[in-house]
């Protein structure tokens, strides 16, 4: 396989809402760190670009809770979240802002470049807008009552007491959160990638070109939204945050952050371009470019169908790879933020890093075991327990234990210098590790170059295994004891000792993708340059020359104790019964009797309410939550849609009277015309019960 020329490598941009937890780390910002570290090592054109998402729903939303703007917000969570990676040795060649205006120029372009080749259409439909404040309605700014659990304040997108994903179209009674009012359906135009109209191109380049090499996770997602049809999707949306769509008579319309947010890679491309006196454009422009998403999989339709289709017909290059992470889950349950079962990024730093000196060594110990326990191919656990035994056993026993045991010896055995080796006197054991030497640089190669970051990482720890066993069967420390009667031991001992300095230096080179703190204080424990680290060192045993004195060792890595732990256990209690605590109050907030404004007698007066029977009652199709429902008025008979699936069955229903308010305005809900509204009361758990009345009433009677 040939060598690109140059490698653009990126990781998912992070919403600037708030802190991100380590399972984020361990799917798209650790792996691809690694990757970098290694490409660099070897002294290949590789550029590492990220950046702040600060557009969407999400940012206004978080500026809402926390009683600011959206501008703020983003000012507030871009420099944590930058510093925060730059704390745990995720190392950018730069990390943009997809507020700057080179980005807002850069999406622009885009668009317009698309929107001009006629490779977008525009389409109309009905959604919800706010009458009041003239706005129409992102998902998030409607609430109403769930269908599923009947919280009355879910949000157009989610109930957040359940945790159902909804629709707009599903919420009972929808007002709109920023005026309180009830919204109105608006007819409006928007933008659309028909991404039906390029599924013979994924079909072709993802499931043949791409079916063996990428992970098997990406090609089944990429093959299961194909095989379903694709649909056009949006790229613009009626907000008034975010990218302004260039065209005249657009006003009030943005790009859809789905759309801009991956340009972003393009952008701070630019920006590092700018930055540096370089040319982006080979990067995105250039075939013998090598590009590399790194993503978790919530983004693989994203990377892998939506940009490539976008990519293409503005005629960049195209992802060479997407390797996509399952996600990490924490002692035992989904990791949630939103759910206070989470470890922030922040607060990892603060109570292991800047608590203690040295505590660079700390973000190690993190990047090693989300390593170890990467979800390359399947969901994994982080546990505070394997946190610690992935340090004790491993990094302190194994890793550790044998550079210092090295360098003691070398400082009271060879006068703290490196010994000479003497050829005359090798054996089978020396043969032995040089080859394993060998062998681990072409292994750790080969799984990196396939994105097996996890096998990668084993190989390093367990050559300083295999060096330990080396050590123990060489027993200098024994050789030493008998050297007044033998003075040739000491050969034997500087020939030991040669190979374990040798293979130190091997270590450091091979660990350094991995981590990359430790492998710095490796280097000033040998007096050598980071030059050492280039991978074309990586197998040799004359990396440190004869004679060369050392400095004393330092521990790499300190042992965890079990209080450290337990404390940790606790301290992740106590934010999830804060968080529900919280949660709780602000329900007892909203389910406190809160009577809507005064009205007058005249008001009342417009609602005309009538005694129905119902005749019929189906469910309706692809809509759990709703039922059609035939209803006689007397004078008439009428379809009414309601959400009251989830409460009574249709059987049930048929010859229930009901109260109807029959001057509604129509309303289409899945397709079919809606005329009325039943009136239902909802006891204290939710449940819904039919207004009572007396006996058998003439149906079309009215209700006064």
């Amino acid at each position: 396989m040939t060598t690109p020329k140059r490698y653009l490598v990126t990781s998912a941009l992070p919403y600037a809402n708030g802190l991100k937890h380590i399972g984020h780390l361990a799917g798209a910002y650790i792996p691809a760190d690694i990757y970098v570290r290694y490409l660099k090592a070897q002294l290949r054109d590789v550029v590492f670009v990220c950046g702040s998402d600060e557009h969407g729903t999400a940012i206004p939303i978080q500026a809402m809770k926390e009683g600011t703007t959206a501008q703020a917000i983003i000012d507030k969570y871009h420099p944590i979240i930058e510093q925060n990676f730059k704390d745990l040795g995720i190392h950018f060649d730069i990390y943009h802002r997809t507020s700057s205006p080179l980005h807002h120029e850069t999406a622009q372009e885009f668009f317009t470049v698309l929107n001009n080749n006629g490779d977008l259409e525009i389409k109309t439909s009905e959604q919800y807008f706010d009458e009041a404040t003239q706005t129409f309605l992102a998902d998030r700014f409607i609430k109403g009552t769930c269908p599923n659990c009947s919280y009355d304040n879910a949000f157009g997108d989610q109930c957040e007491k359940c945790g159902k994903s909804l629709s707009p179209d599903e919420l009972i009674n929808p007002v709109s959160t920023l005026s309180g009012n009830v919204p109105i359906k608006k007819e409006t135009s928007h933008w659309y990638l028909p991404l039906n109209k390029h599924e013979d191109f994924l079909r072709e380049w993802v499931l043949k070109e791409h079916k063996n090499d990428w992970r098997a996770n990406v090609v089944g997602q990429v093959k299961s939204w194909v095989d379903g049809g694709l649909q056009p999707r949006a790229v613009t949306r009626d907000l008034d945050w975010g990218i302004q769509v260039p065209v005249k008579d657009a006003a009030g319309k943005v790009l859809y952050v789905w759309f801009d947010a991956p340009i972003g890679y393009i952008s701070a491309t630019k920006q590092w371009a700018l930055n540096h006196g370089k040319d982006w454009k080979p990067y995105w422009y250039e075939n013998d470019t090598q590009l590399v998403h790194f993503i978790g999989k919530d983004n693989i339709v994203f990377h892998a169908i939506i940009f490539p289709v976008m990519l293409k017909l503005h005629g960049n290059v195209l992802p060479a790879n997407v390797p996509s992470n399952e996600f990490m889950n924490l002692e035992g349950d989904k990791m949630s933020t939103s759910r206070g079962w989470s470890i922030e990024m922040d607060d990892y730093i603060n109570d292991w890093i800047k608590k203690e000196n040295g505590g660079e060594s700390m973000a190690d110990v993190l990047r090693y075991y989300l390593t170890a326990i990467a979800p390359e191919t399947k969901d994994s656990e982080f546990t505070w327990k394997g946190f610690q035994d992935a340090n004790n056993s491993e990094l302190v026993s194994v890793l550790g234990n044998y550079v210092n045991r090295t360098f003691v010896l070398m400082h009271k055995l060879c006068n703290g210098k490196v010994p000479p080796f003497h050829n005359d006197l090798i054996d089978d054991l020396d043969k032995q590790l040089i080859q394993d030497i060998a062998n681990t640089k072409l292994k750790v190669e080969t799984l990196l170059e396939g994105y097996k970051f996890r096998e990668a990482q084993f190989e390093v720890i367990d050559l300083a295994r295999k060096a330990n066993q080396y050590m123990q069967k060489k027993e200098p420390w024994i050789l030493a004891k008998y050297l007044p009667e033998s003075p040739s031991n000491q050969h034997l001992i500087d020939n030991a000792l040669h190979l374990c300095l040798q293979l130190t230096a091997n270590l450091a080179i091979l660990i350094n993708p991995f981590l990359p703190f430790t492998a710095k204080k490796m280097l000033h424990m040998m007096k050598v340059v980071e030059k050492l680290l280039e991978w074309q060192n990586a197998g040799r045993v004359d990396l440190l020359k004869v004679g060369y004195s050392l400095r004393e060792p330092q521990l790499l890595f300190r042992k965890i104790e079990d209080e450290e732990i337990a404390n940790q256990l606790e301290k992740l209690k106590i934010k999830k019964t804060k968080v529900e605590e919280n949660k709780s109050v602000e329900i007892e907030k909203e389910a406190t009797v809160v009577l809507k404004p005064e009205i007058v007698f005249d008001d009342f007066g417009k609602l005309d309410l009538r005694i129905g029977t119902i005749t019929a009652a189906e469910k309706v199709e692809k809509a759990d939550k709703l039922l059609k429902l035939e209803v006689d008025l007397g004078f008439e008979k009428r379809t009414i849609v309601s959400g009251i699936a989830m409460h009574f069955k249709p059987e049930e229903l048929v010859g229930q009277q009901v109260t109807v308010v029959c001057n509604l305005a129509p309303r289409k809900m899945r397709g079919i015309e809606s005329n009325g509204m039943i009136l239902l009361a909802e006891d204290k758990s939710g449940k819904l019960h039919f207004l009572q009345t007396n006996g058998i009433i003439d149906a079309g009677s009215t209700v006064s």
